[in-house]
């Protein structure tokens, strides 16, 4: 097992970390000088950065929404962030008020911001963990919240991306998919350098210098993270593209460089 990035073995507000990057990427408040500096450097390097990121939250909520409407009614987020708008026991629960969700993240900081905004819950949990042991994930006392004898949905939305080659991405969903009955769902979206790869290459130097550099995939390799879960229509697109709520041309699909899709268990 590599490393573990410097966010995970102690807070440092001087290391720019990814989970309060994306705050401020999305006008949230709980961001240092270090992340808003790492972050203005990014956008400097990718100027439509701001519509990835928001069309990734964008794919968050239709995923959820499409995974409660074929009955799904608990689901698993790994690698949440810190909490903003539209949380996934929000959008799930707006369909499901019974909808159980527990969030995990390896970002103290992040925990810590969930469990106290989800303090007194009895539908939903915030557990710390790190998606590189998912058995420490899977064994975690509170995930008894989740009935794994029933179809959950699991969410990985920008995450896999900053997990290397070295901690073995396929591994690690092969063990989260053999958790899940069948009828369970799984979500993701994915960097990839097949669109725009000198933007995408601009970005990944900024990351470098931040708590999680990034990995980006191919399509053939993000596809492979499914195994051999059914993709549900379109597959796995260009994130916008994915049973998208207004038209979205291919090449502004493009653009966002995040490919995304949900697969089901059979």
């Amino acid at each position: 097992m590599g490393e573990r990035p410097q966010a995970v073995r102690g807070f440092d507000p001087g290391v720019p970390s990814i989970a309060r990057m994306y705050d401020y990427y999305l006008g949230g408040k709980d961001n240092y000088e270090a992340d808003r500096r790492r972050a203005e450097e990014a956008m400097e390097a990718d100027p439509t950065l701001l519509t990835t990121i928001n069309g990734n939250r964008a794919f968050l909520g239709r995923a959820v929404r499409y995974m409660a409407s074929q009955g799904i009614d608990q689901f698993l987020d790994i690698g949440t962030g810190l909490p903003t708008q539209q949380n996934v026991h929000q959008i799930a629960q707006a369909v499901n008020p019974g909808a159980r969700v527990v969030y995990v993240d390896y970002d103290k900081q992040v925990v810590a911001h969930g469990r106290a905004l989800l303090a007194g819950s009895d539908t939903t949990r915030m557990i710390h963990a790190d998606v590189r042991e998912p058995r420490d994930i899977l064994e975690h006392p509170e995930i008894k919240l989740l009935d794994f004898d029933r179809p959950v949905g699991l969410l990985l939305v920008a995450v896999l991306h900053f997990i290397s080659d070295e901690d073995d991405p396929p591994g690690i969903m092969a063990k989260l998919r053999a958790a899940l009955a069948p009828g369970s769902h799984l979500a993701l979206t994915h960097a990839s350098a097949d669109g725009i790869p000198d933007v995408v290459a601009r970005v990944v130097e900024v990351y470098r210098q931040t708590s999680a550099p990034g990995t980006p995939r191919t399509h053939a390799q993000v596809t492979g993270l499914f195994g051999d879960f059914e993709l549900a229509e379109p597959g796995l697109v260009w994130a916008p593209l994915w049973r998208p709520e207004h038209p979205v041309s291919a090449e502004e699909a493009k653009r966002t460089w995040f490919y995304g899709g949900i697969g089901r268990k059979n």
